[in-house]
């Protein structure tokens, strides 16, 4: 259960391990961040920011699977993004310009989150070395690189290709996550993901 210090220690050595694959981050800096930490468990489908709501944390998913999604004014949904455990979740441009976020972020399943206040975590960076290191090799991997290859996978790569992608990155998403969510993330419908699948099995 996440009210035992155990498994608290055990999330807060994942974060620091997570923020550390970035940049060097000093003992001092991370007990600045630990500070700032809020435990917070979500069940299966809560939501965790809705569409139109400030973030006002940023998140370091300690376990579980969150779905940030849009949708149109048909009701249909479209998957933005999948997050999986020892990853940080929120709506990074709502948070940065406290405006409302443009998608909803929605727990998969049960799980467990580390919430730090963005605010907060800000001036920290802005007031240590090691931490604006890590920030700025954060936005070019995850908002820079990554962003731009998604992109221009979605528009020059077949879905066959995206999904071996996906799985290449993710190599247990089908255990954590439903093929429902998988196929919406890719921009494909259930059906043609169980001909991929199907296909790639039988070559």
């Amino acid at each position: 259960m996440v009210n035992t210090d155990e498994n608290k220690v055990s999330y807060l050595n994942s974060l620091n391990a997570y923020l550390s694959s970035y940049a060097t981050i000093s003992a001092t800096s991370f007990e600045l961040i630990k500070n700032l930490v809020k435990f917070q468990r979500l069940a299966k489908n809560e939501i965790l920011i809705a569409e139109g709501e400030i973030a006002r944390s940023i998140y370091f998913l300690g376990r579980g699977a969150i779905r940030a999604y849009s949708s149109n004014a048909q009701g249909h949904t479209y998957n933005k993004n999948i997050f999986l455990k020892n990853k940080m979740v929120g709506s990074m441009v709502s948070s940065l310009l406290q405006k409302p976020s443009t998608f909803t972020l929605q727990a998969l399943e049960d799980c467990v989150l580390l919430s730090i206040n963005f605010i907060k975590f800000k001036q920290l960076i802005n007031e240590n070395e090691d931490l604006k290191n890590y920030y700025i090799a954060y936005l070019e991997k995850d908002w820079i690189i990554e962003k731009e290859q998604r992109e221009v996978s979605l528009v020059m790569d077949n879905a066959s290709i995206r999904y071996q992608k996906l799985i290449e990155i993710h190599p247990n998403i089908e255990k954590e996550i439903s093929l429902h969510h998988i196929a919406s993330h890719l921009g494909i419908t259930p059906t043609q993901l169980s001909r991929i699948r199907r296909d790639l099995k039988s070559s």
